[in-house]
């Protein structure tokens, strides 16, 4: 064999996946829609067990929660998150062709401006101006073109009319939060637990590119892990002498680069300072890899501070070398508390959980009991409001009953009434806890772009007997076929035979793809192509002395195996055992 070649271009990735059914534009017969992708037998195969892998490392082996929630969610949800407000990106109309673009990527694309996403619409407008950019689609010199704040969101009402707007989930998170206090009961109120979920989310991208890498229906993998601030730590000791190819704040703001650190030294050095971010840092750079992504070609880079969001004390992207670039494929950020929070203050239930102590307390604790005989007269309508503020005043401001007189304000106005009447007093009383609203964990994975850099990642190109060849180099349990079947010719009873063992291989639990177009060598090619791991050939040695060559995919290694001892060898094969000693 001669020497391997590794990784392919945009080009090349796009030829192979429409050729191959891996993923191509969707409903082209139409003329399509930019940002939509089908995947097709070989893509959704692919899809369906890198999602499999990511269940099995992030729910199931951590312990956590799987729910489903709604695609279609109401407007209050998204009130009170700060979607509606604040889920933009920034927008520039080309004044002749009326094409829209994505102002930060025009910076981006025609500057040496990497992150121009945290500049803000007016600086971006500057150096659209300073730096003479064009549009891209017509020429024409975008200068002084208002640069405006776009919200992502696809709206829709729910039921007749438009009484009750709605939006498509832009993530899954929020479906995780708002459910909150039910999950809480599930998990016995106990902290720490974690909730996952994968699914549909949808963007309304003002200019989708690069392939499954910015489309605006995608599918995401998240984790919601709730954490008590002042006790939970995770288990740290598990990935402690983990290395992590780390891109930091620091080292981005000066002349730094990659560093390799353990998860220990990590933590000891203070780039990382959550344990939590860390430990999940640990845990995916070794679930990417045995998915296939390539060490060399990865890194966590840290958000810069001006790039933080609103509700994260710290964030790290998981990133991937691409044709040249460094693309996001992964998100891990400490949320804190304020998606809680903010359900909490919005909505009707509490977003909390009980924190019992070891031992009860006794403390003193303000409070009052207002004369309800001389408010009803003395404020009519507004008594219970007036009731309900001077219990939270006493919550809040106990020396405001200092006097002989205390004063409300409801509504922008004030009201004044002797102290006396308010049943103010400081009483002992005993507790045993106290609410506690956690703060979240949240490492985010966008499922096509992990797939889109798995398969960039494990394109190879080599020539066998003399003839090139191309191949994906997939872990055995995420190619999307196990195992090819071929008869050697389809005739004098082969093809039956192979169908046999075939139909045997899918009841023993393998995916097979069964072949018998074209020579024996143009199957191979094929299979390699979509990265199946091995190939059973049957011949007329196989209806003489019961045996099959079996065929590994990266080396093209051939032995005999005996039909009656396949199923539990390739079994062995897919478990890691080598097919030659």
């Amino acid at each position: 064999m001669a020497d391997v070649t590794t990784g392919a271009d945009a080009d090349t990735l796009a030829e192979l996946a429409k050729r191959r059914g891996f993923f191509f534009p969707a409903n082209e017969a139409y003329g399509g829609a930019s940002g939509f992708y089908t995947y097709g037998p070989e893509g959704a195969a692919l899809k369906r067990n890198l999602e499999a892998s990511w269940r099995e490392r992030f729910v199931t082996r951590e312990d956590n929660m799987e729910i489903s929630s709604p695609t279609v969610t109401p407007e209050p949800v998204f009130e009170a998150s700060g979607h509606l407000d604040g889920f933009d990106d920034m927008i520039l109309e080309c004044p002749e062709c009326a094409t829209s673009h994505r102002a930060d990527h025009l910076v981006e694309d025609n500057t040496d401006i990497e992150e121009a996403e945290s500049l803000g619409t007016e600086r971006i407008a500057e150096l659209i101006a300073d730096h003479g950019i064009a549009c891209p689609s017509c020429g024409t010199e975008l200068a002084d073109e208002p640069v405006e704040a776009f919200n992502l969101m696809f709206e829709t009402t729910i039921g007749p009319g438009s009484s009750s707007p709605g939006y498509l989930r832009p993530e899954t998170a929020q479906g995780i939060f708002v459910e909150f206090p039910r999950l809480a009961e599930y998990a016995r109120n106990q902290l720490p637990f974690g909730v996952a979920q994968i699914g549909h989310g949808y963007r309304n991208e003002i200019s989708p590119r690069r392939s499954l890498i910015r489309v605006r229906e995608f599918t995401m993998a998240e984790l919601e892990q709730f954490v008590d601030p002042e006790s939970d730590e995770p288990p740290i000791e598990r990935v402690e002498d983990v290395t992590l190819p780390l891109y930091s704040a620091t080292a981005q703001e000066g002349e730094g680069s990659i560093e390799r650190m353990t998860v220990t030294e990590v933590l000891d050095a203070g780039v990382v300072e959550s344990e939590w971010i860390a430990y999940y840092l640990a845990i995916a750079r070794e679930w990417y890899e045995a998915v296939g992504v390539d060490m060399e070609r990865f890194r966590y880079r840290q958000h810069l501070p001006d790039e933080l969001s609103h509700y994260a004390s710290d964030c790290w992207d998981a990133e991937a070398e691409l044709d040249g670039n460094w693309i996001e494929i992964t998100g891990f950020a400490d949320r804190g508390a304020y998606d809680l929070s903010k359900h909490d203050d919005h909505s009707d239930e509490a977003f909390s959980v009980f924190r019992p102590y070891d031992e009860p307390k006794t403390v003193e604790r303000p409070s009052v009991e207002p004369d309800m005989s001389y408010l009803g007269p003395e404020f009519g309508a507004d008594a219970g409001d007036v009731a309900d503020e001077l219990a939270a005043l006493a919550e809040r401001d106990p020396s405001a009953f200092d006097g002989d007189e205390v004063a409300v304000e409801l509504d922008g106005e004030q009201y004044e009434l002797p102290t006396e009447q308010t049943g103010f007093a400081v009483r002992e009383e005993t507790i045993t806890g106290e609410h506690v609203t956690p703060h979240v964990i949240e490492p985010s994975f966008g499922i096509g772009r992990v797939l889109y850099t798995v398969l960039v990642h494990s394109y190879r190109e080599d020539e066998v007997e003399g003839e090139p060849r191309s191949y994906l180099a997939l872990p055995s349990d995420l190619a999307p076929t196990f195992v090819g079947v071929f008869p050697l010719m389809d005739k004098d009873g082969l093809g039956e035979h192979a169908h046999e063992i075939a139909a045997d291989l899918r009841a023993a639990g393998f995916t097979v793809n069964y072949d018998d177009s074209g020579n024996i060598g143009r199957r191979y090619r094929r299979q390699d192509e979509v990265g199946t791991p091995y190939c059973v050939t049957v011949d007329y040695e196989s209806l003489d002395e019961g045996t099959v060559t079996v065929r590994e995919r990266d080396s093209t290694t051939q032995t005999r195996i005996a039909i009656d001892e396949l199923p539990a060898r390739l079994a062995a094969l897919r478990a890691g055992e080598s097919l030659v000693d």
